[in-house]
């Protein structure tokens, strides 16, 4: 991954989710510039309480002096809570577009990005990244309007009080600028392993909760809590190399004050005692190069901190530059209305070097239910995968209705079909949020029809709320075959002219598969179903069975046609039905 320069990133930032709340940022800017500026006003009014009130005596100068401090201290006030409270909602509304944009983006890109990509890693972007992102572009603002604008007038009261001793003080800049230089660039090295070891580490996370259940009938827990502080510990190491190299800016500063001071007060302090200088003027010094020293630290801890960022904005600005491969047509074709025939020619795809399908080619007929059978890696799933553009073939032809499905647009050909596989996906949502998906169009009178159908009412009033019952996370709070029926009432309420089914009740118990089986018949009706089953039994009332070995299709034809003729289908039969008498026999 190419490094962005800094500069080049925080222009990013600025042009992509800054720029719109430009004026909000530029009014907070004014109000950090004020609050940093009364610093220098509270450093010269040192001079006239010393010189002309605690020295000279003078009264009426004890009340000017004292209110004109009051005055900075109700200017900083003011100034300090208004920029905090407008640079807080300038960069939430800013990170929220940024993960907002990241999310959407995401969904966007072929499901092979997804593959090679984990969920914690891309979750470590939208989330972890972008309010680190967020953090350091506020922390750079605040240290560019308040801290840069504080340094340079608190030089202005040190220089107005005498050069030479502002000059005495600064002695040791120049040896700042390579070090500072070498540190920024190892935090930034430093930053990069931290940021990848963030990613695997939710990886991991991710890995153990969805797994939990294997982890722990496989009494797996030390094993995954080994791996889990592995990465713990090598991304505190990179963490803390990466905080040493930021400290080291500020503590070089530490040094050179320390430096800068005691040559001022040799030479100033024999000044003051031959009495060519005054307390006040050294009083009024003195508290502007103390002052000085916080925004100082703070300026050279925001360098490394921006490096930090800048690690951080080229693993957002690679996700964004990532580029969906399967694309809509610039002119689509209308997308087929009735339950179509759908047909495979010849078709062949590869996933990396290892050839999936090889010329497989079947006709599944318009309004009829075909099954797909053979045995595992046969390539039965990635026909559907093909059917629904998930991935690209790499040769021959697939139609719908006639029309080659690259010849639609993206959206409307998803929208031919709906499907049911054996893990129903359900959110963390009611159950009546996962089966309307966000539709707000469907009468409550059709929603309970769908229901019905789908045998839902079966075990709503099992549970406490009926249909705006929690799921829980990936459907927990239901048994299988609950997910199972859920996931069909979605198919019904979706009604779309193509059913897939993947093993929709190869997970059930005797009832569940039936109940389930029947809710697929009726779904079934008038579409146009293709099916994936390893049980046989499920199979035999199919209009069409195309038998698939190796990503070849070597058989098709009906359950009795297919027996006749002998061959993988007759042996899969068999085998199943031998399987079931020994089962029954023990």
């Amino acid at each position: 991954m190419t490094q962005t320069s800094s500069t080049d990133a925080f222009r990013w930032l600025w042009r992509s989710y800054l720029h719109p709340y430009r004026w909000i940022i530029v009014v907070a800017v004014i109000m950090m510039a004020l609050e940093g500026g009364m610093l220098g006003l509270l450093s010269w009014m040192i001079k006239p309480m010393f010189d002309r009130v605690f020295v000279g005596g003078d009264g009426g100068a004890m009340w000017l002096v004292g209110l004109a401090i009051m005055g900075i201290f109700l200017v900083r006030a003011g100034t300090s809570t208004g920029q905090r409270v407008l640079m807080m909602m300038a960069s939430q509304r800013a990170a929220a577009a940024m993960r907002s944009d990241l999310l959407r983006h995401l969904m966007q890109l072929d499901s092979a990005y997804h593959q090679i990509n984990p969920p914690g890693q891309l979750i470590e972007r939208v989330q972890g990244d972008v309010t680190l992102v967020n953090q350091s572009w506020a922390a750079i603002l605040v240290g560019l309007g308040r801290d840069a604008v504080t340094v340079v007038v608190l030089f202005g009261v040190a220089l107005s009080v005498d050069w030479r001793w502002t000059l005495i003080a600064l002695v040791g800049t120049p040896f700042l600028i390579l070090p500072a230089l070498i540190a920024q660039r190892y935090v930034r090295r430093r930053s990069v392993t931290a940021r990848d070891l963030a990613g695997r580490m939710s990886t991991r996370l991710d890995e153990v909760f969805h797994g939990i259940n294997p982890i722990k009938l496989n009494a797996l827990e030390r094993y995954q809590s080994t791996r889990y502080d592995d990465l713990t510990n090598a991304r505190v190491s990179a963490e803390v190399k990466a905080a040493a190299g930021q400290a080291t800016v500020p503590a070089m500063i530490d040094v050179m004050t320390g430096f800068g001071f005691l040559a001022v007060m040799i030479y100033g302090g024999g000044e003051i005692i031959a009495g060519t200088k005054t307390v006040g003027e050294f009083m009024s010094f003195f508290a502007a190069m103390a002052l000085v020293f916080d925004p100082l630290r703070r300026l050279g801890q925001t360098s490394g901190q921006w490096q930090v960022a800048t690690a951080s904005i080229d693993r957002l600005r690679g996700v964004l530059a990532e580029r969906p491969t399967l694309l809509s047509p610039a002119t689509p074709r209308a997308a087929p209305m009735d339950a179509p025939e759908v047909r495979l020619e010849d078709v062949s795809l590869t996933y990396g070097d290892l050839p999936v399908l090889r010329g497989a080619t079947f006709t599944a007929p318009a309004g009829r239910t075909t099954a797909l059978v053979g045995a595992s890696g046969a390539g039965k799933s990635t026909v559907f995968n093909v059917l629904t553009r998930l991935v690209e073939t790499g040769g021959g032809q697939v139609t719908i209705g006639g029309i080659p499905i690259a010849e639609m647009d993206l959206a409307d050909l998803r929208a031919l079909f709906s499907v049911v596989t054996q893990d129903a996906a359900l959110f963390d949502e009611t159950l009546r949020d996962n089966i309307l998906l966000g539709r707000t169009d469907i009468p409550e009178d059709r929603l309970l029809a769908v229901l019905d159908a789908a045998h839902v009412t079966d075990f709503l009033p099992q549970l406490g709320q009926g249909l705006d019952s929690p799921a829980g996370p990936r459907g927990s709070n239901l048994s299988g075959g609950q997910r199972q029926r859920v996931a069909i009432a979605r198919a019904l309420l979706r009604d779309t002219p193509i059913l897939l089914l993947d093993e929709a009740t190869s997970a059930l118990d005797t009832r569940s598969e039936a109940l389930v089986q029947e809710a697929l018949e009726r779904l079934s009706v008038g579409r146009t179903t293709l099916v994936i089953a390893h049980r046989l039994s499920t199979v035999r009332n199919a209009d069409s069975i195309v038998v698939m070995d190796h990503g070849q299709v070597v058989d098709q034809g009906t359950h009795a046609a297919l027996l006749e003729r002998g061959g993988i289908y007759a042996d899969l039969y068999a085998m199943q039905f031998k399987s079931k008498e020994g089962a029954a026999d023990e």
